[in-house]
């Protein structure tokens, strides 16, 4: 063998352990970027629950369909009944309520009404979110539905409209009784709706205090003072339901809500709904992958006024992954294969499937973004013939 091929062979085998070396740096890259994700803390609660609050993905749970007793938490719908009568226009904030003997000789926390005596709703209902006022829950139930057990008929027929379907509710208050209860899930859904139907009345719940009275009163949620990203929800206590707390935290556009029932002090309900906000945000992202209304694809449409129909979907798809995972996100999009008209606006001809590492995170329906009506007799019957050769 001559030198210069030993040469040659010493070269190739170089360049050969060169990609090699290559290939396994590029590997364990790739095995390095992605998130390594932890057990959930042990939390000390009854039940709990974690969720995003665009996409809706549970983050963390535990016996999150089992009936607990929500005590004050009930207030969360208390307050959502009274905003929605607000919106419809039945009662103002600038009422005036007259506060009754029920209602003044409430006991559990008080805003300090006193019987008799006149109160804005505006007043009641910052009462009702800060200060938990059993006093002024009882007032503002009055003054919407004649009395508290006919406010407490309202309660179900909102939760019922809002999917919370293992709840149940006898008082505007959340004083124990057998018959009242709720799980960590409908509370979920229950803050959903208070941040999304009535946000402008959701900025109460980050208020730290309140005065009325000229009586001082501070939130008791404790987070707003050690978390700046919190806002809110509520929080909870009877001896029967522990020491409950639904917090809501958002930062750089990611709102994460927190459900706990159950512990065993304020303290403890503070630290656990901070570990679990700490969880979801230092191991999840989460992401408005389309918005509502806006063209995804375009499929044929025959026998129609128009040939081409836009499909996308009703709502913003928002999808909540393990950091770092954005980019292996795939979407599949299934379409009818024959679509005739009439087309309703809204109505479903296929599906957009979002998965990662083939699990699935999503479907959604892909919908017309568009009527579109029957064509003329001419055109129909040359789509008739066109359809014979498909």
């Amino acid at each position: 063998m001559s030198l210069t091929t030993v040469k040659n062979t010493t070269a190739m085998r170089r360049l050969v352990l060169l990609i090699i070396c290559l290939f396994l740096v590029s590997l364990a890259a790739t095995a390095s970027s992605a998130t390594l994700i932890p057990a959930v803390p042990k939390i000390k609660a009854k039940g709990y629950l974690l969720i995003d609050y665009h996409s809706g993905q549970v983050l963390a749970e535990k016996n999150a369909d089992k009936r607990l007793e929500p005590a004050s938490l009930t207030k969360m719908l208390s307050a959502y009944v009274i905003d929605y009568e607000l919106a419809e226009g039945n009662i103002s904030l600038s009422d005036e309520v007259i506060i009754s003997e029920k209602a003044w000789r409430m006991p559990g926390s008080r805003m300090f009404v006193e019987v008799g005596k006149k109160v804005s709703v505006e007043d009641l209902l910052t009462g009702v979110i800060i200060q938990s006022g059993n006093d002024a829950t009882v007032a503002l139930a009055e003054h919407v539905a004649g009395s508290e057990e006919a406010f407490a008929s309202l309660m179900n027929q909102h939760a019922a409209k809002l999917g919370m379907e293992n709840s149940h509710f006898v008082n505007a208050t959340g004083l124990p009784h057998k018959d009242h209860y709720t799980t960590p899930r409908d509370l979920a859904k229950l803050a959903q709706a208070l941040i999304r139907d009535y946000p402008g009345n959701y900025e109460l719940y980050a208020q730290k205090e309140f005065t009325f009275n000229n009586i001082k009163q501070y939130n008791r949620n404790k987070l707003l003072w050690r978390n700046k990203y919190v806002d809110g929800i509520k929080t909870g206590h009877t001896e029967a339901a522990g020491y409950c707390l639904v917090a809501s935290m958002l930062r750089d556009d990611m709102r994460l809500i927190s459900v706990i029932l159950g512990t065993r002090s304020e303290e403890i309900r503070t630290e656990e709904s901070q570990k679990l906000l700490t969880y979801g945000f230092r191991f999840f992202e989460t992401h408005r992958l389309y918005a509502a209304n806006e063209p995804l694809t375009t499929a044929r449409i025959w026998k129609g006024e128009q040939e081409d129909l836009p499909l996308g979907l009703s709502e913003d798809l928002y999808i909540t992954i393990p950091k770092g995972q954005y980019k292996k996100l795939k979407a599949n999009m299934s379409i009818d294969s024959r679509i005739t008209a009439p087309a309703r606006k809204g109505q479903a001809f296929g599906t957009v499937n979002i998965s990662l590492a083939d699990k699935e995170y999503a479907q959604r329906d892909l919908v017309s973004l568009t009527a579109i009506a029957k064509g003329g007799l001419f055109g129909s019957l040359v789509d008739e013939v066109r359809l014979m050769f498909e």
